[in-house]
């Protein structure tokens, strides 16, 4: 299998076709090896346009999603950027291009245990990983430039945005259990803007900020 023309080919026909313009997230997606980050029998799917399972309930997001969320953070390098819901760790990997200090939580062990390992074995060294519930924030290593949540929220999360630079920029999945629409919020002194981007399907987000686990 000739990964790196299939992820040339994802990021034209999926990414470039769809409006995405940044050049860095680009050259990100097209550099990172997605193909590691998934369970070994769809590693023939990992460039298919479409989210996949990674088991535990959870998924790892369609690259267009993954691409949209990080281009809405507009990274140029040195910013500091937390990611509640570590996941596979394909997007902790993309954002550890981009930025110069990624923090990511996980709350269920054994995903988080997985994506350190790849991670690690990747080489990635500007990343800190934390278990538990993300809803919190990571509120002694605030603030931060970007967040970015990984899951369907009920609400914007305030406690997040509380965590943000002032310019920092919260992108999260807000709506229902089943069905949400991306915002990307930015924080302006005690204010907020949001732009509405697109609609989406994300696993829901649980904690004490989130939705109540079933």
């Amino acid at each position: 299998m000739d990964w790196e023309e299939q992820r040339d080919q994802m990021v034209k026909r999926q990414l470039v076709s769809r409006g995405i313009k940044d050049e860095r997230v680009l050259e990100a997606m097209r550099k990172v090896p997605r193909h590691f980050f998934v369970p070994e029998k769809l590693r023939e799917s990992a460039y298919h346009d479409g989210p996949l399972s990674i088991g535990e309930g959870q998924t790892i997001s369609q690259p267009y999603m993954v691409a949209l969320m990080t281009e809405c953070l507009g990274l140029k390098g040195g910013e500091k950027v937390l990611e509640v819901g570590t996941g596979s760790g394909y997007q902790t990997a993309i954002l550890a291009e981009l930025a110069e200090h990624v923090y990511t939580i996980e709350r269920v062990p054994i995903l988080l245990e997985k994506a350190q390992q790849i991670l690690t074995h990747l080489g990635y060294k500007t990343i800190k990983f934390k278990g538990g519930d993300g809803t919190y924030g990571w509120r002694e290593e605030s603030p931060f430039d970007g967040i970015i949540v990984t899951a369907g929220a009920p609400d914007i999360s305030q406690v997040l945005v509380e965590q943000l630079n002032d310019g920092g920029v919260l992108v999260i999945p807000v709506g229902s259990r089943y069905s949400q629409s991306l915002y990307k919020v930015t924080k302006k002194g005690d204010k907020i803007e949001k732009e509405n981007f697109t609609f989406c399907v994300f696993v829901p987000l649980i904690g004490k900020y989130g939705w109540k686990e079933n």
